[in-house]
């Protein structure tokens, strides 16, 4: 498939994780700055200060694991996984006509597997310091907060309490110029679920470490790389790195909502 009037586009290709990517996650302070921004005093909001501009259209440029994200893998498939051998216990119980009666068709829907989805992403700010992301796939909705938000409480969500930062490039917006870096989320208080639609789980204790990064290819398309850490003792033996893309779209054409679903 490709990305003509939004459809998934489809690269047959295996990536691999660059030494500078891991560096990411080992030393996520290196070259940039945690706070920051133009000389003259600080913005006003994290709305003002962002040092992306993420607002707009996407579409999932499938680049890695295509096989297991366009077609749902048979039950006891956990190639790429690094499941424990709780988690390979608890991955073949799977069964979606249960996740269905008990009405938790969503559990592969949750924020350590949604982005890996093929779907639409529409990004808007809810308000000055909350960051909004709407997925066609599921219709979830993902709130990202910035600032000193209050720590998360009551029951647990499928995307859970996610806590916002800006990461500026060192030297970005000297001299009047653009501001550059990328956003970091952590999320937690998950529900748990699946990180592969067949069922590999993911506990209610995962911790979900996201980097939101832009770059311009070489015919002017605007692309969005997630970089994304899932933590979970319970069922992985190490921690799950995976890199997803997307493309800008130009409006709202193709944007399609459906249900969660287990199948």
């Amino acid at each position: 498939m490709d990305l003509h009037g939004g459809r998934v586009r489809v690269r047959r290709s295996i990536r691999f994780f660059s030494p500078l990517l891991l560096l990411v996650f080992l030393f996520p302070g290196s070259g940039y700055a945690q706070r920051g921004g133009r000389g003259g005093g600080a913005p006003a909001n994290p709305k003002q200060a962002a040092a992306l501009d993420l607002t707009g259209y996407w579409v999932s440029v499938i680049t890695e694991d295509w096989k297991f994200r366009m077609v749902t893998p048979k039950k006891g498939i956990y190639e790429t996984l690094p499941l424990n051998a709780e988690g390979r216990r608890a991955g073949d119980t799977f069964d979606p006509a249960k996740d269905e009666a008990a009405g938790e068709q969503c559990r592969a829907y949750g924020a350590a597997n949604i982005m890996r989805l093929p779907e639409r992403l529409h990004i808007t700010w809810d308000n000055d310091t909350t960051l909004k992301i709407e997925t066609d796939a599921g219709t979830q909705t993902r709130l990202f907060h910035f600032g000193q938000a209050p720590a998360p409480t009551g029951e647990r969500t499928w995307q859970g309490f996610s806590q916002a930062q800006w990461e500026y490039a060192a030297g970005g917006g000297r001299g009047g110029g653009p501001r550059t870096g990328n956003l970091k989320v952590v999320t937690t208080n998950l529900r748990a679920g699946y990180v592969r639609k067949n069922g590999a789980p993911y506990s209610q204790n995962a911790v979900v470490t996201e980097y939101y990064d832009l770059n311009t290819m070489p015919n002017g398309d605007q692309h969005l790389t997630i970089t994304t850490k899932v933590d979970d003792s319970t069922y992985f033996t190490r921690p799950y790195l995976t890199s997803s893309d997307f493309k800008k779209l130009p409006d709202a054409t193709a944007w399609n909502p459906t249900p969660c679903s287990s199948r």
